[in-house]
C-alpha cells in the first residue's frame, strides 16, 4: 500500500486514523476543512445518540402496554458491540436462537469497536446490559460504567456468550407451580367464640395440616372455597402443625359459613425453576 493524496470514484482505499470503526454500508462524506468535519461529526452523533434514547423510551413503553395486554411476553435489553462484524453477526445470530416464547432477547444497539460512553448511558436509561465480544471498554467508558453500574459482559467464545444468556432468560421465566397435598381434614363441629370467632372443631383423617396452610373447602363434592388457614389449635393452645388421626380446631381467614360435614385439604405450593 502507498499514500494517496485523493481517489475518485470506484478507487479502493484504506482510510486510517478515525476514531470509531463504522458500520458496512455507511456514507463517507468529505469535507474541505476539519473543523466543519468534526463539527458536523458531533451534531449527528449526538442526535442519533438523542434517537436511540428517545426511541428506546417509547419502545419499553409501548411493550409494557402490549406485553400486559397479551398475558406478558418478557424481555431482555441487550447492547452487543464486537471486533469486527463477521463476529458481530454470528454472535447475534446464535443469541436469537436461543428458543423461548415467554422470554425474549431485544438488541438495541449493536456496533463494531469498544464499548464507549454511548453505550453505557443507553444501557443505563434502557436497563439493559452490554456483552462486549473480543473487545474492551475505553477509559471514559470505563468510568461511566463504574458510576452508573451497568453490566458489561466480556466474552472470546461465542458458546460462553449464548450459555450465561440462556441461564439469565430462564431467571425471567415463571417458575412452574407444583401443588403438593398436604392433608384431608373433616370438619365435625361448627363452634362461634367471642374471641376467635367461628371455629372448626376438626379430624385429621390423612397426611397432616399446617398453621397457615394453603386450603380449598368442598361441600358435596365441591369447592367453596379456596384460601388459608388462620390459625390452628389443640385443645387451647396454638401449634404449627396436627397428624393424622387426631382431632384440632381451625380458624380459616375470610370464610364463615363453615358446614359440618365440610372437608378441609390442605396443600403447599411449590416453584420449580424452568429450562429453556
Amino acid at each position: 500500500a502507498r499514500p494517496l493524496k485523493e481517489a475518485g470514484p470506484s478507487k479502493p482505499v484504506e482510510v486510517l486514523g478515525l476514531p470509531e470503526v463504522p458500520d458496512s454500508g455507511e456514507m463517507f462524506y468529505v469535507v474541505d476543512d476539519e473543523k466543519q468535519a468534526r463539527d458536523i461529526a458531533f451534531t449527528r452523533s449526538e442526535k442519533l445518540k438523542e434517537q436511540r434514547l428517545s426511541s428506546q423510551t417509547r419502545i419499553t413503553r409501548e411493550d409494557l402496554y402490549t406485553n400486559i395486554q397479551k398475558g406478558s411476553v418478557k424481555e431482555m435489553n441487550v447492547i452487543l458491540k464486537a471486533d469486527v462484524h463477521g463476529s458481530l453477526e454470528a454472535v447475534r445470530d446464535s443469541l436469537l436462537k436461543i428458543p423461548s416464547d415467554e422470554v425474549k432477547i431485544k438488541f438495541i444497539h449493536t456496533g463494531v469497536g469498544e464499548v464507549n460512553t454511548s453505550d453505557v448511558l443507553l444501557a443505563k436509561a434502557s436497563n439493559a446490559i452490554i456483552i462486549a465480544f473480543n473487545i474492551g471498554v475505553d477509559a471514559k467508558g470505563r468510568e461511566e460504567v463504574e458510576k452508573a453500574g451497568v453490566d458489561v459482559r466480556k466474552y472470546r467464545i461465542i458458546y460462553d456468550a449464548v450459555n450465561d444468556l440462556r441461564q439469565a432468560l430462564e431467571g425471567l421465566l415463571a417458575p412452574k407451580l407444583k401443588r403438593k397435598f398436604l392433608g384431608r381434614v373433616e370438619i365435625r363441629q361448627v363452634m362461634k367464640l367471642s374471641k376467635s370467632g367461628i371455629v372448626a372443631g376438626c379430624y385429621v383423617q390423612k397426611g397432616k395440616i399446617k398453621s397457615k396452610s394453603s386450603i380449598e373447602i368442598l361441600r358435596n363434592g365441591q369447592i367453596v372455597f379456596t384460601g388459608n388457614i388462620g390459625s390452628l389449635k389443640r385443645f387451647k393452645d396454638d401449634v404449627k402443625e396436627v397428624g393424622e388421626g387426631f382431632e384440632c380446631g381451625i380458624v380459616i381467614n375470610n370464610f364463615s359459613t363453615i358446614e359440618v360435614g365440610d372437608i378441609i385439604e390442605a396443600f403447599e405450593v411449590e416453584e420449580i425453576a424452568r429450562k429453556l
